[in-house]
């Protein structure tokens, strides 16, 4: 294990800029790790084209639910919006559930037709860096939210419990 800062290479519009975030460990005992290639993703200044799958064991660049994504090895949890759990023993049970599916399945669809932008605001309790993603300047959180597959978060109804 290396130590030092943790330095993600994030993609913004306009160009690439560098941010300093934690992986919850003491700033003496952080590890560093990859930057977040941008050689084979940028399709053109700011703005990623990335082939998603839905995650598996291998977790490297694929969709885990509706608002957390890995993104070339970047754990990302999407702000501003939530998707229902894909789990069974959650509030909405299977309706929640097959709800999930469907906000995952439409993200999948989302990330994988079009060019987007990442812009990043730290980290979350997890670990993960918290991120907003733009398609053509609008966040995917408002077009899931809009297609009634996500709410608003912190303050949006959690209408499938």
């Amino acid at each position: 294990m290396r130590s030092g800062p943790l330095v993600v290479g994030v993609l913004l519009i306009g160009g690439i800029a560098a941010m300093v975030g934690g992986n919850g460990q003491s700033p003496s005992t952080r590890t560093a790790a990859p930057a977040i290639s941008t050689a084979m993703a940028r399709s053109s200044p700011g703005e990623w084209r990335v082939s998603f799958r839905m995650c598996g064991s291998n977790r490297h660049t694929c969709i885990v639910d509706g608002d957390t994504i890995w993104l070339e090895g970047q754990n990302l949890r999407l702000e501003s919006y939530d998707t229902p759990e894909p789990y069974n023993d959650i509030c909405g049970g299977q309706t929640e559930v097959a709800l999930a599916h469907r906000a995952s399945a439409r993200l999948l669809e989302l990330l994988n037709g079009n060019a987007f932008t990442v812009e990043t605001h730290g980290q979350d309790r997890y670990d993960r860096t918290l991120a907003t993603i733009r398609i053509g300047g609008r966040d995917v959180g408002d077009i899931l939210i809009a297609e009634g597959l996500a709410r608003r978060w912190p303050n949006g109804r959690e209408f499938w419990c």
